[in-house]
């Protein structure tokens, strides 16, 4: 059975740093490409690739970064120069696959 355990959200202010995690099991985590949401399903931010690439929306590249542990099964993605509008439930999927999410919250 697939499982994704998000975490690491919280309340910052504009300009401030999170890291979010992505634990995962029940499939071979080092072969699959993983994605980042906000919503679920909803915006698309960014992707780890089973190579090591990634992707980034545009709304978050320079500022986000994504990487992968495969030997501890999980999925990051530093957040930096938050910004209000980054405000919103983050999920990782992995083949309509969904963790419970973390919040993220970005206000003055």
């Amino acid at each position: 059975e697939v499982q994704l355990v998000e975490s690491g959200g919280g309340s910052v202010q504009p300009g401030g740093s999170l890291t979010l995690s992505c634990q995962a099991s029940g499939f071979d985590f080092s072969s699959y490409n993983l994605r980042w949401f906000r919503g679920k399903g909803a915006r698309w931010v960014a992707s780890s690739t089973s190579g090591n690439g990634t992707l980034y929306a545009d709304s978050v590249k320079g500022r986000f970064t994504v990487s992968r542990d495969n030997t501890k099964n999980t999925m990051y993605l530093q957040m930096m120069d938050l910004k209000p509008e980054d405000t919103g439930t983050y999920f990782c999927d992995f083949a309509d696959s969904w963790g419970q999410g973390t919040q993220v919250t970005v206000s003055a």
